[in-house]
Order: C-alpha cells, then structure tokens, then sequence
C-alpha cells in the first residue's frame, strides 16, 4: 500500500498504528491514523489543516478529515491514563513515537513508498500471532491492560507474551487499575463484547486480577463465557445483546451499569433479559387459562408492543441459550402488536383513559388467547 497526496508533499509522514497492523493481516482496515515527523502546528495549519487536540497537537485533513498528529513522546508525571505530559518538538524521531505506543502490534509505520518501519518486531509478532508489550512505559497506563484483553478478544487465535501478563499483574497490584474511570473502562469493553471472542476480554481481566477492579460486582466463569462467545457468532449479536448476556448471572445488574456508564440501551437490556428468561425458561403449558396471561404480562413488563423488536430479540436469544424454539412465544407477540389501540380508542375518546387503556390490554388478551388456539387442538401442539 502506498499514498500520494499533494498537501503531504514535503512533510515526513506515515501512516501508523492498526491501519498497518491489518493492512499485514490482510484484514480490511479502519479509520488510518497519521503520524507527522519533524514538523510543528503552525506548519500544517498553514497548509490548511485543522487543530483539534486539546491534549496535544491533533490535526484534521481539510479534506478527508483524517486525523494527524505530531510525533511525540510521553512522560509519566502522576497516577492513572491522565498522568502525562506530552512533547512534540521537530526533534522527536518516528521511532521515538512508536516507542510511547501499548502493543508490537501496533507500533508499526508505513511510508509513502510502502516500506513498513518495524523497529520493535510487530510483523514478527503478528506472524507468531502474539500479543507483546512495546516496553517498560506500558506499566505507565492502566488502560493498555484493558486494550490488551480487548486485543486478545478481537484476535482470538494469538496468545499474550508471558512478561505482558506478569506486567499487568504488577500494575494491578501497585493499583494503577484504580485509576481507571468509568468511561474509559466502558469504551474498551464495549468494543470488546463487540469482537471475534469475547470471553477472552473476561478471561483477561481475570488472570491478571483486574476484572474485580474495573467490573466490581460481575459475575464471570466459564459458562458465561461460552454463551457470549456462541451469541458473538449468531445473528443475534449486538452491543446490548452481548452486554445483556455477559451480566445475565450478575446479581446488582443496575447498579454495575450505572458504575460503568453504560448506553442506556445496553443497561436496559441487562435488566430486562433476566426477567424474559425466567419466563421463557417456565415454558408454561401454552393451553391452560393463565398462559395469555403470562404472555401479555411479559410483553408489559418489557414494553414489547411499543418495543416489539427488542422483545423479539430478547426472547430469541434466551430461546438460543436454552437451545429451544422460539417460533410459538414470537407468534404471540406478534398478535399482541397486530392490535391497533388507536382504532379501539376512537370511539371511546369521551370514557376516558382508563377505560381507553383497558379496552385495548382486553383487545391484547383475546388475540393473544386466539393464536393460542391456533397453536393448540385439542391440546396436541401444532406450532412445529
């Protein structure tokens, strides 16, 4: 892969970071990530470039609005991700910069021509699919623990270098993890969940002490991690699913999303799962009197009619983990939603809410109660 551009000319400039990294693995690559060698601010904004870094200088291309920074180095001055003080004088080299970065992996550049600047083994480590700190300022910012499992769930096929695991583990122990905060530990667990195996993110964290850490109140063994890791392969995977999934067996499920941050979509699927699977794990006799019921208390309970298709995916991904089909529930939440409340309402503007409310949750019940005749006769299921 080379790269012309006619604002570049006459800056020393490459490419760097996880661009390269796939580029190598022959994966499709994100966002690229630029790194600018020997120049200053005032340079590449008079080239037009935009200033956006509050922490360090940070550019965006005028035009493909990639980000630019200037080579620099870093220096631990306190405690936690936020302790540094940062330097970008023309003077810092590109293997100064790649120095500073977390993982082999990721310290990698590639120039104009081409040509891959390698100066720490990353293609080495990336053909013996391992995962290796850069150096001893790895230990300087907790997050790169958490970039690690993330790194570790994403690529599932490549091991951890044994020195990187026992460096996490003393970074634990002097309570650099403590430094960690909510948002930062979110952003790397969100994407996490998100990736090829995502018990590893877990499995991670725990071998090197820090899941207590970061996820005080999670529950995590061996069984999570195998629902997690066959929800990531089916259809059925998403960022709330998967988070749903991972704190199912969590006791305090809202009070963990609250300590994490999470969207409130992932924190309203985390409280809503386990009261779906409950049911769904009854499997009520489906011809009894109270089975609509049940039916209809659960579609209130999730808020299933106005959103139909998070309790169709809700109900989906228990029926999955109890390796059960869930063709006959979704039909009757189909039947529930079927029921048009603005037409019931119509004519009975003038009895009030109440009455608005009831007519339309009697409406619910009897096609609810209907389906289940249609899956029934004579008590011999017909749904399959």
């Amino acid at each position: 892969m080379t790269f012309t551009d006619p604002l570049l000319e006459g800056l020393d400039v490459y490419i760097v970071g996880g661009a390269v990294r796939d580029e190598l693995l022959g994966r499709q690559a994100g966002d690229r990530d630029w790194v600018v060698v020997g120049s200053t601010p005032e340079a590449l904004i008079g080239r037009g470039f935009i200033p956006v870094g509050a922490d360090f200088p940070v550019f965006l291309h005028p035009v493909t609005k990639e980000e630019f920074a200037l080579a620099r180095t870093e220096r631990k001055t306190g405690r936690g991700y936020k302790g540094f003080t940062f330097y970008t004088g023309p003077d810092v080299t590109l293997e100064d910069d790649l120095n500073r970065r977390d993982l082999t992996i990721n310290a990698m550049a590639l120039g104009p021509d081409g040509e891959i600047f390698d100066p720490l083994g990353g293609a080495e480590d990336l053909a013996n699919r391992v995962l290796r700190h850069v150096g001893p300022a790895f230990e300087e910012d907790p997050v790169r623990i958490l970039r690690l499992a993330r790194f570790a769930a994403r690529f599932a096929d490549f091991s951890i270098a044994p020195e990187t695991m026992a460096l996490c583990r003393q970074m634990v122990a002097a309570g650099e993890a403590d430094a960690l905060v909510a948002e930062r530990v979110w952003q790397e667990i969100s994407r996490g969940l998100v990736s090829e195996k995502p018990s590893r993110l877990f499995d991670v964290l725990a071998q090197c002490d820090a899941l207590p850490v970061v996820m005080a109140g999670f529950e995590w063994n061996t069984a999570v991690g195998a629902r997690l890791d066959a929800l990531a392969q089916s259809s059925l995977s998403s960022l709330p699913a998967m988070y749903a999934v991972a704190l199912l067996t969590s006791e305090d499920r809202e009070a963990l999303s609250i300590r994490l941050r999470a969207s409130n979509e992932c924190a309203q699927w985390a409280k809503l799962l386990p009261t779906v699977f409950e049911y769904c794990e009854r499997d009520p006799e489906w011809v009894t009197p109270q089975a609509a019921e049940q039916v209809l208390a659960l579609i209130e309970a999730a808020d299933g009619v106005r959103r139909h298709e998070r309790l169709v995916a809700l109900v989906s991904i228990v029926y999955q983990l109890l390796e059960k089909p869930a063709d006959r529930l979704l039909s009757l939440l189909l039947a529930a939603k079927a029921i048009k409340a603005g037409e019931i309402a119509q004519p009975l503007q003038a009895a009030g809410a109440p009455v608005i409310s009831q007519a339309v949750r009697s409406a619910r019940l009897t096609a609810i109660k209907q389906r289940l005749v249609s899956l029934k006769v004579d008590g011999v299921d017909q749904s399959d």
